[in-house]
């Protein structure tokens, strides 16, 4: 079988989604299904941030075509002093001036749904012709953006050819799309957009439980039979590393975004509690990734810049030697209305480190559930810094007698890569009528 894979979000583009079409396409071919990738070409695109390491990662043997596009967020990178492109949720631009506020109003009003809808028509032209001259069984958009999905719809009414949405992201629900200030009109527009995607996809891809009972509260047109739950995962290969973790240190490590949303300023206190009480041991708290400059400042201004660590972005391999390096990880979910459904990719490759997780949100969320489920951790409540600091404390009288904590659960290896991409095989040959 052949698919149109589209994706905004490719190599050398780094984050989450780029992994999660990254190893879609590797490990469908293992599956009797050929992807043929668009995207953007990155000298047009509008990446937040750039991992070059991924590039590697592509199969030899996949066709790639890149295209041109329209990117206003360019033109805003060149304007903003700081010269960057807004991250999801905002999280490098703690500071909200008169320009910040006047882009976002022109993003959320004059852009929708998104501001990279620019590349649809390149994408569109690219299509065709790919559709003109090979037999394509399926078409599968991956977003954000899910201005994508836009395009999605156009392709499958002209073709017939069946298209899956692969929503990585809520769209409407999405926990900083009140940062956009939206006026009436743009956001009634932008619920029909995603209405319309919801009802006219022939399978909507989500990567929880909360998510997926969102959407359906969307329309009493959707089947609940056509959403399927696809999570993010890991890569088994991703963790073949020689590593050495630190025996004479106690270190938590954070990796991914972080900001005052994320409600962690009690851990502050928690942190400096543990310092105090075990000084005869050395504890460092690390953080990859970007983190807002008035939360790093909190860290700091507490005393506790000599216990702590800030790095930004780093290469993927990187990024889990850490996480394999450290004797636990802190695991945050952002603390706003609904966040039950947050399912952060990270999560995955916290779990195949198999390190202990430490993780502040809600309860009776999707993430609370398959952290109990694979035996990785404990999920605590944003206001409950005692609870959070007696475990920490108790992992830190485990390793004072046995330095491994590793898990020994292996639950985890259900949110392997391959199984995904098996499941999504399912799910494609079933759609193009094929077994």
């Amino acid at each position: 079988m052949t698919i149109l894979f589209l994706t905004y979000y490719w190599p050398p583009s780094g984050g989450p989604g780029v992994q999660r079409s990254l190893k879609f396409v590797k490990y469908l071919p293992k599956f009797d299904i050929q992807p043929i990738v668009i995207t953007i070409d990155e000298k047009f695109a509008s990446y937040p941030v750039i991992q070059s390491d991924f590039i590697k990662e592509i199969p030899e043997n996949i066709v790639v075509v890149k295209t041109k596009s329209l990117e206003p967020l360019n033109i805003y990178k060149n304007l903003n002093k700081r010269g960057e492109i807004p991250y999801s949720g905002f999280v490098n631009e703690s500071e909200i001036g008169f320009f910040h506020k006047i882009f976002r109003f022109i993003r959320g009003n004059l852009f929708i749904p998104d501001a990279r809808k620019g590349w649809n028509k390149f994408a569109y032209k690219a299509a065709k012709e790919i559709i003109s001259k090979k037999k394509i069984d399926l078409i599968f958009i991956s977003t954000p953006p899910h201005s994508t999905q836009l395009l999605g719809l156009k392709l499958k009414k002209e073709t017939g050819i069946p298209v899956i949405a692969d929503m990585r992201d809520p769209w409407t629900d999405i926990f900083y799309y009140k940062m956009f200030y939206q006026m009436g009109f743009a956001k009634r527009k932008d619920k029909i957009f995603e209405k319309n995607v919801l009802e006219n996809s022939d399978a909507v891809l989500v990567v929880s439980e909360s998510m997926k009972s969102r959407f359906l509260l969307k329309s009493d047109k959707i089947n609940a039979d056509k959403i399927h739950i696809i999570p993010n995962g890991f890569d088994e290969e991703d963790f073949k590393l020689n590593t050495s973790e630190n025996r004479e240190e106690f270190t938590i490590t954070y990796a991914g975004s972080i900001t005052e949303d994320y409600g962690i300023d009690s851990f502050i206190a928690v942190y400096k509690n543990i310092i105090e009480k075990h000084t005869d041991i050395k504890i460092r708290l690390r953080f990859i990734g970007v983190i807002s400059e008035s939360l790093k400042n909190k860290f700091i201004e507490s005393g506790l810049e000599s216990n702590i660590e800030f790095k930004n972005y780093v290469p993927h391999k990187e990024s889990i030697k850490s996480l394999l390096e450290s004797t636990t990880l802190l695991l945050a979910i952002p603390k706003i209305e609904n966040n039950e459904g947050i399912l952060t990719g990270k999560l995955f490759e916290y779990l195949a480190s198999k390190k202990p997780i430490i993780c502040i949100g809600p309860e009776n969320g999707d993430a609370a559930r398959i952290i109990n489920d694979c035996k990785a951790g404990k999920v605590f409540d944003y206001s409950k810094e005692n609870e959070v600091e007696n475990y920490i404390s108790e992992l830190i009288l485990m390793w004072s007698q046995n330095k491994n904590l590793e898990n020994s659960d292996n639950n985890y290896l259900k949110y392997s890569r391959i199984k995904q991409a098996e499941t999504l095989s399912f799910i494609i040959k079933k759609l193009a009528g094929k077994k």
